[in-house]
């Protein structure tokens, strides 16, 4: 194995700080996300439609930050790759196997709350579909089927 040189090793051991500090910011930003989800899915139990339209704005918040993150996490993970970079790998598997398991664990809560949604419009559409209109067949609210006089007598 051939030796490598002093600024090989430092650029080696920056490239793996950089490449760890992504992926920690990863890591936190799918914790938030998780936690936004969980909340979310109180909102919609208690259908709290506020709430859960704060929830929904903070989630595409947090998941456009993912993938700008992710956009910088893949060049960089090849680069790590190519340039084998092994130092303190141990430290940087464990946290793209914290990563995976969050990964999958939003996805699960996320589905959760899907069918939650799925439930409650079908229970709002029974409802609406269920309410009577009195004023269904009548042309206006006062339009009543009375005979009303038609000529008015004007005496001078």
């Amino acid at each position: 194995m051939s030796e490598i040189s002093q600024e090989e090793l430092n650029e080696r051991v920056a490239l793996l700080k950089k490449f760890r500090s992504l992926l920690i910011q990863q890591r936190a930003k799918f914790q938030e996300y998780l936690t936004v989800l969980e909340k979310q899915e109180n909102s919609i139990e208690t259908e709290n439609s506020e709430n859960l339209l704060a929830h929904t704005e903070l989630e595409q918040q947090i998941v456009a930050n993912i993938m700008n993150l992710q956009k910088v996490i893949v060049p960089m993970s090849e680069l790590y790759k190519e340039r084998g970079a092994h130092l303190e790998e141990e430290s940087v598997t464990s946290i793209q196997k914290e990563l995976d398991n969050l990964q999958k664990q939003v996805l699960v809560q996320n589905a959760r709350n899907r069918e939650l949604l799925k439930k409650h419009i079908v229970q709002i559409r029974t409802q609406i579909a269920s309410l009577k209109n009195p004023y269904k067949n009548n042309r206006s609210v006062y339009a009543k089927k009375e005979t009303v006089g038609k000529l008015v007598a004007v005496e001078a």
